[in-house]
């Protein structure tokens, strides 16, 4: 009976949520899915697919109709002589009519276009891993602002708690002395500058209370979830094991590197010649048997098939500037790639001096805080046996709160420097 029931108090415990605390990876997850550019991937993908299916529809017969009426001064006539033997002969030829007329179809298959449609499609590939390198990196940018939005709020909140803490200790004091007012051992004055100094504390407290409500709201955009109520979990302080830099901008140097050598290849199609089936077909007057249409005036059916080669040499004029285009255009590619490398390279350095620097600051601040509080304690334990005055306590107990918020700020701050540290090797 009893392992019965420890079992459905087991089973009823399970399903009962448990309010975790969100981390910085999760909101940065949530807010680059979230974020709207998310979109221009399947558009991008689509126009893609659009430009794809029309250079395989160059592969597809070209037929063309057309119909015609034209009227000449001169057309091809008898020979004089001949024309004189035919009179004779009783034979009354007018010759070609100078008005003519047809109506027709145009019929053309491409059988080898100089690998201009594979060079086409290779192109628009890659193009397009240009345009997705493009949208990574517009995106990663979102990375960074929630990060600095969670920093602040993180900071804004520990903040928060520790004036609250200090709110409590004035509010405590302010107590003893209002005690001490009574038994006359204190003035009316170091109650009022107690209080007064809570009071001051209370509106910090409350302007630190709207800031943390705007960056949740702005997080909650980011995400699109309701994080008014969410707690947010202290980022772990581990550090990147290499430098080594994985940022989207290295991979769009590279893919526009790619898409450049695919033009080139695209602008060299332009120099090998072309190679087609055609096909003429006309019902109509002149027919392609001139002395039949000398003769009669009738309408006729004509069809003319066969293969044309055409070869467009313009392209040998502008192939030397065009390949001394392409390679400037690597060149440029290539020192922008260098460019970022080393500026990376050197904010990755400084990060990382910072970060070394502040866990030596760290180390202090837990003995700082300390000694502070000790000092603290000792002032109130001296006020209350009238060695100090209430100014002289109010003193160490501000430096006791910003004691501990240096401390609380110190180590936001080596957080934020180590994610920085990341952002920028994209780790």
């Amino acid at each position: 009976m009893r392992q019965t029931f420890i079992t459905f108090l087991l089973c009823v415990i399970s399903f009962i949520p448990i309010h975790a605390e969100i981390t910085i990876e999760w909101c940065v997850d949530k807010a680059m899915a979230h974020y709207p550019v998310i979109r221009k991937y399947g558009l991008t993908q689509a126009l893609t697919d659009i430009e794809l299916s029309d250079i395989n529809k160059s592969w597809q017969p070209r037929i063309g109709l057309y119909g015609q009426l034209t009227a000449q001064n001169s057309v091809p006539t008898f020979p004089e002589s001949l024309s004189d033997v035919l009179d004779k002969m009783g034979q009354n030829i007018k010759g070609m009519d100078k008005m003519q007329y047809k109506a027709g179809v145009d019929l053309s298959q491409t059988i080898w276009d100089g690998g201009t449609s594979s060079a086409r499609r290779e192109a628009a590939r890659k193009q397009e891993a240009v345009q997705e390198a493009s949208l990574d990196v517009e995106l990663y940018q979102v990375r960074q602002k929630v990060e600095n939005l969670y920093f602040a709020l993180l900071l804004t909140e520990e903040q928060t708690t520790q004036a609250s803490a200090t709110h409590s200790l004035l509010l405590e004091n302010l107590e003893k002395l209002r005690s001490m007012l009574r038994n006359g051992t204190a003035m009316q004055a170091d109650v009022d500058m107690v209080e007064a100094q809570a009071l001051e504390l209370e509106q910090s407290i409350s302007l630190a209370q709207s800031a943390i409500k705007g960056y949740r709201t702005a997080l909650g955009i980011f995400t699109g979830e309701n994080l008014e109520n969410e707690r947010l979990a202290m980022p772990s302080a581990e550090i990147p094991l290499t430098t080594e830099s994985n940022r989207p901008e290295l991979k769009l140097f590279d893919r526009q590197l790619e898409a450049n050598s695919a033009s080139q290849k695209l602008a060299d199609t332009s120099l090998s010649p072309r190679i087609g089936l055609f096909t003429q077909a006309y019902y109509g007057y002149p027919g392609f048997n001139y002395f039949q249409s000398m003769t009669n005036r009738k309408l006729s059916f004509n069809l003319l098939a066969g293969v044309k080669v055409s070869w467009n040499i313009d392209a040998f004029y502008t192939r030397k500037n065009n390949s001394l285009r392409t390679s400037l255009k690597a060149e440029n590619i290539s020192a922008d790639r260098e460019i970022f490398i080393f500026n990376s390279n050197v904010q990755s350095a400084s990060l990382t001096e910072t970060i070394n620097g502040m866990r030596e600051v760290i180390k202090a601040d837990g003995r700082i805080v300390n000694l502070r509080s000790n000092v603290r304690k000792a002032a109130e334990s001296q006020l209350e046996n009238g060695v100090i005055d209430t100014t002289a306590l109010l003193t160490k107990i501000n430096d006791e709160n910003l004691a501990r918020l240096t401390a609380k700020y110190h180590k936001i701050q080596l957080l934020q420097k180590i994610y920085e540290l990341k952002y920028t090797l994209d780790q």
